[in-house]
Formats: structure tokens, C-alpha cells, sequence
């Protein structure tokens, strides 16, 4: 049993008994908030007044089922009655340490779900675009928009989310929307907190999810997806005609090469140390395999290239090797695209001179867009180009959320798991 693997009576509650203590009332309390701040009761008209979600505590300790008071959006923030959340590597480093974050806190950050409420003063424009019932998506990356990158249009380098989220935990007034039940303490937000049951998130990182997209698999939009539409569109500035690797096909290098695909590449080569992986990235576009472990990475992408190399490589573990592999699997003038985050510190090599002569470019992406890319990503998906359902290769309960990150961190799960808290 893996250290994310404990006892199921850790997560997992009777359904029954949580059922049965659940209040339903109209009415409002008050309790202590993050530096004196009063978060004051709250509740979904003639529903619950409170949630369970899933709380990170410390590295290596496994994830816990805990009640919250219900979430309060603020002024552009919308309340989204959770139906499903992705299992990916970022929350991972998050639990293993690799990547220092605020805790306690509520880890997930690519999910779908229902409106349920908007904050007091919130725009009319966002109430008619994301009426209460409506069907979303959320994007990882929340922008502020208003920042100066934001007004540039790179949503992707929003100061106030780096500031604010990546850095304290927070929303953008320094604030948490989630405190325990029981004490009220503050627990902190990775992007919104999506695996549980209720998330609060800014408009902006939200786009509308047509009826026809089912929740579960339409999670991966928001981080999986986004992701790689982000590195190819923006980071490669991928053409059509350009030949393309990929370096790691689980849920977001498997990603990178639908959307490859979709934006016409000639060639497009999956490189990875399991078959399994290797085999489901042919159902996805791949037109070539290669595994790590039984070739040369670097000699058989320029075989397969006529000895050129590249136009584009694209790098999706965040591992020193496989970023050295990366930058030398490109041709002459190519680009090296990094968007596998590692653990603090670690560091990859290039060659210099190289660098220098032949113009590589390497590049790092981290996301894409929300507000211009995240409804293109959904419509590739509602026009069927992007297959969503090959990409999802599990689903899981909500009280199953510590096995599928073991199973993650273990390289069990050859696309992209999903958490279903419907």
C-alpha cells in the first residue's frame, strides 16, 4: 500500500450518517477567518450549509474527507456545485512535497460543475453569461483581469494569481473562501479547491460547458487540455506541416498530442517507458512510438526525422533527463517546449554552443489562456476533433481519491483519472 493508500476509513464516511447530518436551514452564523477576517455562514438557498471536501495536510500524509462551512463567492466570483475533478501530477508534487504550497489546503483544479450562486455585485454581464444552472468548465490558471499582463492579453502570467494563489493559497483579496465546520479554521486553495463538493471561482477562469459534453471526461479541459493547447498554440506557435514529439503521454503530453494533431502536424512521435501508454497514444494521433527504456530517444527521433530533428518538442514530466532529450530532439532553429513542472530546485542541462549557433529555442508554458483559449479548448471537444472520452481511462468515487493518486504517483493511470463527486 502506497503512503497516499491509508485505511479507507480515513476518506471514506458513511454516506448514510452524512446524509442524515446534514441541516437545511436559512440563517447565518459567524466564524473566525485568516487574519481576523469574519467569514460569516453560508448557504445555497434551501440547501445545505456545509460541504465536505478533501484536505492536503503535510507531505506524505494522506488526503482526509472534512466538513466546510458552505463557500462564500465574493464580488465576480461564481458557486459551483462540483460534478467532477482530474487527478493530475501537480497536485501530486503538491502532496509529495516537491512543490511548496500553503497548508492545510483543498488540492484539485481542473473540474466542471453546476452554478449554484453568484457574490453580491457581481456583473450583470456574468450573471447572463453564467446563469444559476448553467454548465461550466473551470481553467487552473484564474486570471484577475486587470493586471498588467492580463491587459497584455497573457492571462497565463496574471501577477494576482502568482501572487496570490500559487503563493498564499488565497483569492485575490488575500482571502480563502473555505473554513472547517468544526472550528472554523482557514483552509487554502489550490487554484479553487475543486475536489470537493462545492468551489468558489472567479469568472474569469470559467467558460461555458454545452449540455452535450458530459461532466466527468469535460474536467480535463481545464488543466490537461488547457495545458497543451497552451504550449502548442502560444509557446510552439505550431503550424501545420510541423512534426512534433512529445516526450511523456500521460494526461498532458497524451493531450498535446490530440491537439497536434488538430492543428495539422505531419508527424507526430509519443515517447514514454510503457507500452500501455505508448499503445493508447496511437488510438490518440501518434504516428510514431518510442520507449525510452529499449531506444534511444534522441537517435530515433532524427531517424525518424531524416536525421533533421523536430520542429517542435514538447517536454511533459519535469525531469532533468527528459528535458536534455527534449532540447535535443529538435532541428536546427526548432523549439523546445517545457511544460512538465519538477520539484523545487531541479535543474536541466543544455548545450551552450548550440544553443548559440543553431538557434534552438527553448521555451517554458504553464497554461494557456482562460478567457480566450479555454472556449476554443471546449469547442474542439463539443466538435468531437478532441476525444475526450479515450483520454479519461478512469473514474473514480470521491472517497477514492487517495488510491488514484497513488495509482498516479505509481504510473498506473495511463491517460487522465477523474474524480466524480457528482
Amino acid at each position: 500500500m502506497g503512503f497516499f493508500s491509508a485505511s479507507r476509513s480515513l476518506l471514506r464516511r458513511s454516506t448514510t450518517a452524512y446524509l442524515s447530518s446534514r441541516r437545511w436551514y436559512s440563517g447565518s452564523g459567524s466564524i473566525s477567518g485568516i487574519d481576523g477576517v469574519t467569514a460569516a455562514g453560508y448557504h445555497v438557498s434551501g440547501g445545505p450549509s456545509f460541504m465536505r471536501g478533501t484536505v492536503f495536510w503535510e507531505p506524505n500524509r494522506p488526503l482526509t474527507i472534512e466538513e466546510f462551512q458552505m463557500p462564500r463567492p465574493k464580488s465576480g466570483e461564481l458557486l459551483i456545485k462540483t460534478k467532477a475533478c482530474g487527478v493530475c501530477h501537480s497536485d501530486l508534487h503538491v502532496m509529495k512535497g516537491e512543490l511548496p504550497f500553503s497548508s492545510p489546503c483543498v488540492v484539485g483544479h481542473e473540474i466542471t460543475g453546476e452554478v449554484v450562486d453568484h457574490g453580491a455585485h457581481t456583473d450583470i454581464g456574468v450573471i447572463k453569461r453564467f446563469p444559476i444552472g448553467s454548465h461550466v468548465v473551470g481553467a487552473f490558471i484564474m486570471p484577475c483581469g486587470n493586471c498588467f499582463f492580463c491587459v497584455k492579453g497573457q492571462e497565463d502570467l496574471c501577477e494576482a494569481f502568482f501572487a496570490y494563489n500559487r503563493a498564499k493559497g488565497t483569492l485575490y483579496d488575500g482571502e480563502t473562501r473555505l473554513f472547517l465546520r468544526s472550528n472554523g479554521k482557514p483552509v487554502y486553495m489550490y487554484s479553487m479547491g475543486g475536489l470537493a463538493e462545492y468551489c468558489v471561482v472567479p469568472a474569469n477562469g470559467l467558460a461555458p460547458l454545452p449540455s452535450s459534453l458530459p461532466y466527468s471526461e469535460s474536467a480535463i479541459l481545464g488543466c490537461a487540455v488547457f495545458t497543451a493547447y497552451g504550449a502548442m498554440r502560444h509557446a510552439a506557435e505550431m503550424r501545420a506541416g510541423d512534426s512534433v514529439a512529445v516526450i511523456g503521454v500521460g494526461g498532458v503530453g497524451s493531450s498535446c498530442l490530440q491537439i497536434a494533431k488538430a492543428f495539422g502536424a505531419s508527424e507526430i512521435i509519443a515517447v514514454d517507458v510503457l507500452d500501455e501508454k505508448l499503445h493508447n497514444a496511437k488510438t490518440l494521433g501518434a504516428t510514431h512510438t518510442i520507449n525510452g527504456l529499449k531506444e534511444d530517444v534522441v537517435d530515433k527521433i532524427k531517424e525518424i526525422t531524416g536525421g533533421r530533428g523536430v520542429d517542435v518538442a514538447v517536454e511533459a514530466l519535469g525531469k532533468p533527463l527528459t528535458f536534455m532529450q527534449c532540447t535535443k530532439s529538435v532541428r536546427d532553429g526548432g523549439k523546445a517546449v517545457m511544460i512538465g513542472l519538477a520539484a523545487t530546485n531541479a535543474i536541466g542541462e543544455v548545450d551552450i554552443t548550440r544553443l548559440v549557433r543553431r538557434q534552438v529555442k527553448i521555451i517554458g508554458s504553464y497554461g494557456a489562456r482562460a478567457r480566450q483559449d479555454l472556449p476554443q479548448v471546449v469547442k474542439l471537444a463539443e466538435t468531437g476533433i478532441f476525444n475526450l472520452r479515450n483520454t479519461v481511462t478512469r473514474k473514480c468515487k470521491f472517497e477514492e481519491a487517495n488510491d488514484a493518486f497513488d495509482d498516479l504517483n505509481h504510473g498506473k493511470i495511463v491517460g487522465r483519472a477523474v474524480v466524480e463527486i457528482m
